[in-house]
């Protein structure tokens, strides 16, 4: 082993060049382990006057593969989906099997003027929609003093 790195005569002549190219080809561009990372969907988040509605951005999956809760006043979406392919399958042995699993899972804080019980979900064209109903704010009433 040796601590010294020896340099041909480009790298020594043109550094700049060589720091350029081990940047834009260092290992990560190889690495094939980020390809199976989870990623979390998009959200719109839009407001009227009546109530919040959010949109998730996840196409592929089922209805059955999401789950929402509110706890505590934080309001979670999670989703796993799990899908294996196999091919040629003879006396126990597989020559191909793969098997992926994707999961996300997004949580936010509800503000006070909401009903948590009134959240209602859809999932249509790969977009998981949540409407979730304000309630009116009461304004303190002045009391006049006589």
């Amino acid at each position: 082993m040796s601590l010294i790195k020896y340099r041909n005569g480009l790298d020594s002549q043109f550094p700049v060049f060589t720091d350029i190219f081990d940047q834009l080809f260092d290992k990560s561009l190889f690495d094939q382990s980020s390809l199976n990372k989870s990623t979390v969907p998009a959200v719109n988040v839009s407001e009227t006057e009546n109530a919040y509605r959010l949109e998730l951005a996840v196409p592929g999956r089922k209805k059955e593969d999401f789950k929402v809760e509110v706890d505590n006043n934080v309001l979670t979406i999670s989703s796993e989906s799990k899908e294996e392919k196999t091919e040629d399958k003879k006396e126990g042995k597989f020559t191909r099997r793969e098997f992926t699993y994707h999961s996300f899972s997004r949580a936010f804080t509800l503000p006070e003027n909401v009903n948590a019980d009134s959240i209602e979900a859809a999932y249509n064209d790969g977009v998981l929609k949540l409407d979730i109903e304000k309630v009116p704010v009461v304004k303190p009433k002045s009391i006049e003093i006589k």
